[in-house]
């Protein structure tokens, strides 16, 4: 029998608004284990057979009832011990939205809020980083 991984591919998504002349980023709070209650980007594990993409798009549509046309890829993060569970390689991405869509918490998202990027919260796994990196992508692009 020949090796199987043990390494698991996740989608997270950072997703921008102006609001109020700041530009703010959605957070969920997680229902569970692991980092229960803390907040953390929309994302989740990729299905077999599911394109990068489809599956950040589905999972930000699943945990926050929001469907974005178009995401960007950031870049992937695979450093060891970045999920307690097991070895995850994420791959970040980040879409933009107008100022009227707010979203809902569902699936295993508690609770949902837009944060202004120079007020946020302690953040679950590595997503701290991964929306420092996004931030830069995003005003090097100008478009917000």
């Amino acid at each position: 029998m020949g090796y199987i991984s043990k390494i698991f591919v996740t989608v997270d998504v950072v997703l921008f608004k102006k609001y109020a002349e700041f530009l703010h980023i959605l957070l969920i709070k997680r229902k569970n284990e692991p980092f229960r209650d803390y907040w953390a980007l929309p994302g989740g594990f990729v299905d077999e057979n599911e394109a990068l993409e489809v599956a950040a798009k589905r999972e930000l549509s699943e945990e926050t009832s929001i469907s974005v046309e178009e995401v960007t890829q950031i870049k992937a993060y695979g450093k060891p011990f970045r999920d307690p569970r097991s070895h995850m390689v994420t791959v970040a991405f980040y879409g933009e939205v107008g100022e009227e869509v707010i979203g809902q918490a569902a699936d295993d998202a508690k609770e949902l809020k837009w944060f202004r990027i120079d007020e946020l919260p302690p953040l679950a796994f590595d997503h701290l980083d991964i929306v420092r990196d996004a931030i830069d992508l995003k005003t090097k692009s100008k478009s917000i």
